[in-house]
């Protein structure tokens, strides 16, 4: 009996010496909570959140504290943000921002200090060529456009007319790379639309879509102008499918367009409905305990993501807080099992992953195929 309490006891002082040894690593978060993109920011902090409430600590002990910075999707604020996150709070690592050009402003600054980051969102192609401490975890332009252009022409919607957004690199690249493929699929593009962040008024835009009669209105633009335009559309009787890239994967889609985003098509990363690991399962659980529902927008999968890839990352470090050592973890991260999927980050940070094509029906957003790279 006596070695048996000497035995709990050397349990006991074991785990008090571990907690006592146990330190605090701190990941900052920048992230657009209010602004016009609030949205994106709001749904991958929600799933930053949970995945922080899910696992808390590392392996070894260590606790993960977020810092927030709500940078209301600005580019001087996002700047000021990273500097604050890095030189005064002392993060080991950052996550954000969401759309591409706040994510090349944190990824500008964490390059000088030094320090690693997950962008969730940024799908720039080129967002990564020269940060050799990026890394992001959802697909690139190129992959999505070019997905959604075979998507349409294999369901016969062989004409079409593509609305850009002129004063963003997200809407150029997406726009190119659909224009590309589906031209070289057999495709028509009737014509190509110009408009720009901010605009509300899209009645002529509207008249000339109505004009050309296309099959399909690919418009690859954030939800704000992607909302107005569809509305104003069906309002004069335009009757052709629209669709767009995840720049419209937000609840707050479906409330701007209302009954006009019936039909609508676009390009996401994962569908709660088809779990496909078992983080996932768990995630959405807790998720539903959280939120009370289900239906996981795939920015908050998304946000999960970066989070346990850096988690995975600090994991597999010696030092868990070495950024230096962390960046080289998540460069060498194969089959990474995340919420929204099994991911590969390749030697320039980038995300092989697979995309997920969704529909809108009656105010719901439903689940058509997913296409692995």
């Amino acid at each position: 009996m006596k070695s048996f309490h000497k035995v709990i006891s050397a349990f006991s002082m074991a785990a008090i010496l571990a907690s006592a040894n146990a330190a605090e690593i701190k990941i900052g978060v920048i992230m657009p909570i209010t602004g016009a993109v609030a949205a994106y920011g709001q749904t991958a902090w929600a799933g930053i959140e949970i995945a922080n409430k899910i696992s808390p600590t590392l392996k070894n002990g260590d606790t993960i504290k977020l810092v927030l910075i709500d940078n209301k999707g600005d580019k001087v604020e996002t700047a000021n943000a990273a500097t604050r996150l890095i030189t005064e709070d002392k993060v080991s690592a950052l996550i954000g921002a969401m759309v591409t050009a706040n994510a090349q402003q944190v990824l500008q600054i964490a390059e000088e200090k030094r320090v690693p980051v997950v962008a969730p969102a940024a799908t720039a192609d080129k967002l990564l060529d020269r940060a050799k401490f990026g890394a992001r975890v959802t697909f690139m332009d190129s992959f999505q456009g070019t997905t959604f252009a075979k998507f349409a022409i294999k369901n016969e919607l062989k004409s079409a007319v593509i609305v850009t957004d002129q004063s963003t690199s997200y809407s150029l690249g997406l726009a190119r790379a659909f224009k590309k493929e589906f031209e070289k699929s057999g495709g028509k593009v009737l014509n190509e639309l110009k408009i720009s962040s901010g605009d509300k008024d899209f009645k002529a835009i509207a008249s000339q879509i109505a004009s050309l009669n296309p099959a399909i209105v690919y418009v690859p633009v954030y939800h704000p102008e992607a909302s107005l335009l569809v509305r104003q559309a069906r309002q004069i009787g335009v009757k052709a499918v629209f669709g767009s890239g995840d720049g419209v994967s937000n609840d707050t889609f479906l409330q701007l367009a209302g009954d006009a985003s019936n039909g609508y098509l676009y390009t996401d990363v994962f569908d709660s409905a088809n779990p496909p690991t078992q983080v996932s399962k768990d995630f959405i659980a807790e998720y539903s305990k959280s939120k009370k529902g289900a239906d996981i927008p795939g920015f908050t999968a998304l946000g999960a993501d970066s989070y346990l890839l850096l988690l995975d990352a600090m994991n597999r470090c010696d030092n868990p807080s070495d950024p230096i050592c962390i960046n080289q973890k998540i460069k060498n991260t194969q089959k990474f099992e995340g919420v929204s999927g099994y991911i590969n980050i390749d030697k320039k940070g980038n995300a092989v992953r697979s995309v997920v094509i969704k529909e809108i029906k009656n105010g719901k957003v439903t689940y058509k195929d997913t296409v692995n790279p």
